[in-house]
């Protein structure tokens, strides 16, 4: 059965950590220069396999004991809110550019980058944390697969319109600010229980 509060939190705290990053940059650069629609089909598909294994591995969390699992994601959290407040703005990402614009080599371009570029990412270490948080695999991928998809539509169809509007700044310290409110209650729960 899915959660549909915890497919929001999580929607919520991934797209808002994902609209900063470099990801999300290389999307809007591919999506200019390509069609948008197979360059999403290669990027959602990379995000999926990312997602799949971060709640593989936070599912692998569930198994230690509560406190124990609290602590570490309450950390994680706040680790992850630092490193989003001490982050200082990425340059666009350098994109090859495929020799020819066919569907299997603007897709598969889009899913290396992606592919390469998530791996261990704070995104999908977020993901693995909330897994093993809410012991709820299905709603925990569901909204973090949605929430990098929505950001990678943002990115390729509309990223520039966006940051022209709301600052990245200020997306960036929502992000932090959701997380580090993740952290403390987790480490307060780990504490109390």
């Amino acid at each position: 059965m899915i959660s549909f509060s915890v497919m929001a939190l999580v929607f919520g705290v991934v797209f808002l950590a994902e609209l900063p990053d470099k990801t999300a940059l290389a999307g809007l650069v591919l999506g200019t220069r390509y069609r948008a629609s197979y360059v999403f089909v290669g990027v959602a598909a990379a995000f999926a396999v990312h997602v799949t294994l971060a709640v593989a591995a936070g599912s692998v969390l569930t198994l230690l004991p509560q406190q124990i699992v609290h602590a570490v994601t309450g950390v994680l959290f706040l680790g992850g809110a630092a490193v989003l407040l001490m982050k200082k703005g990425e340059d666009e990402e350098e994109v090859r550019k495929p020799a020819n614009q066919t569907f299997w080599k603007v897709s598969g371009a889009g899913f290396m980058l992606i592919l390469v570029a998530e791996f261990g990412d704070l995104t999908q270490i977020m993901t693995a944390n909330l897994a093993a948080r809410y012991d709820d695999p299905l709603s925990v991928g569901l909204g973090a697969v949605l929430g990098l998809w929505a950001v990678a539509g943002l990115g390729i169809v509309g990223g520039k319109a966006l940051m022209k509007r709301v600052p990245l700044s200020l997306i960036t310290k929502v992000a932090a600010v959701l997380m580090l409110g993740l952290g403390v209650w987790s480490i307060y729960e780990a504490v109390a229980g």
